[in-house]
């Protein structure tokens, strides 16, 4: 029979789609991490998935060669490589009984088979679904997503996406809104990082990445935990400067761990420290919070630097009274984001 480019592309889409835990593994599909599709009611698992085909080719059909093409190279490389937006017009996909958005669709397919609602969904900054300047069309490219950290207790201040970021290169992007310091234990190694646009990619090695490269930073001599951890960092994280505050994607395979002043409890002694797992998002800095007046006593001085207008990221190790490293300065890589001014 003969076959065409657009056929193979379908069906290499449908072949890369995650494989529920519960289901085990077929073809040449991947064995989802984020849970299962829920079963429950809506019949046999066969008939759920007989239902989720019809319901991926109708939205792919709708797709045009070239935006398969990206949304291959975005799903085969798990977002390793950058890719285009995949734009569609939003219609009404029915999938056990519920109407389902197309990104949702894709993001259950391809990334977190656990995923309930679109609303746990944020665009990335530079999707141009985080600025809809297309009119009713949405990016459905799931690397083009994060996911919402969920609240912890006391919850952090995470909010929905706000629209009104100006995405044009015009003067106040241009200035420079932090400086991101490197640091290996107790020793800063490298330069300070001058971030002037609105978004700063932070990663050890990609050959196409543009931004903080901790690859390159060059010191004679490292301890092995350093280096394993070194090894981790891979697409490392995204830092974006948006209207509510300054957002935070994990973009390794392992977690990252953060605090910050607006993420504390008011009247806390100690840090809190927040684990945020691979493909989540958390807002790092949240400005409305840091303008509001302090009350009850200051924190305890952690140990080393410290700035009550910083945020500190670890990967891979985490830190604090949950954790055998009581300090950040125990945690073998990890960064201090130093923000100029909270706007």
């Amino acid at each position: 029979m003969f076959r065409t480019k657009r056929s193979g592309l379908l069906r290499r889409l449908w072949r890369s789609r995650l494989i529920p835990v519960r289901e085990g593994r077929s073809g040449n599909g991947r064995t989802g991490e984020g849970g299962d599709w829920d079963h429950s009611n809506r019949g046999s698992p066969e008939g759920l998935e007989r239902e989720l085909k019809r319901a991926t080719y109708s939205l792919l059909k709708r797709l045009k060669e070239k935006a398969l093409d990206a949304l291959l190279e975005a799903v085969e490389s798990r977002g390793g490589v950058s890719s285009d937006c995949v734009m569609v017009s939003p219609a009404e996909l029915r999938l056990a009984g519920q109407e389902t958005p197309p990104q949702l669709l894709l993001c259950r397919l391809y990334r977190w088979c656990d995923l309930q609602d679109a609303a746990q969904l944020k665009p990335l900054c530079e999707c141009r679904s985080f600025s809809p300047q297309d009119g009713p069309a949405l990016c459905c490219n799931p690397y083009h997503y994060s996911r919402l950290c969920e609240a912890e207790s006391p919850p952090p201040p995470y909010s929905r996406l706000s629209s009104s970021l100006d995405l044009s290169a015009d003067v106040p992007q241009q200035q420079q809104w932090c400086n991101v310091a490197y640091w290996e234990h107790r020793t800063r190694v490298g330069r300070l990082y001058a971030a002037y646009e609105h978004a700063v990619s932070i990663f050890y090695d990609l050959p196409q990445g543009t931004g903080f490269c901790l690859g390159q930073v060059a010191v004679q001599r490292r301890s092995s935990s350093v280096q394993r951890t070194r090894a981790k960092i891979g697409p490392g994280i995204l830092l974006s400067k948006e209207p509510d505050g300054v957002w935070a994607y994990n973009r390794s395979g392992h977690p990252i761990f953060v605090n910050s002043p607006t993420l504390d409890t008011p009247a806390g002694r100690a840090p809190l420290v927040h684990k945020v797992m691979p493909g989540f998002s958390i807002k790092v800095f949240d400005y409305e919070r840091s303008a509001a007046p302090r009350t009850g006593g200051d924190p305890e001085p952690p140990d080393g630097p410290y700035d009550p207008n910083s945020v500190r990221i670890s990967f891979a190790k985490g830190w604090g009274p949950a954790y055998s490293r009581q300090f950040i300065t125990s945690c073998p890589c990890w960064l201090e984001i130093l923000l100029n001014n909270h706007r």
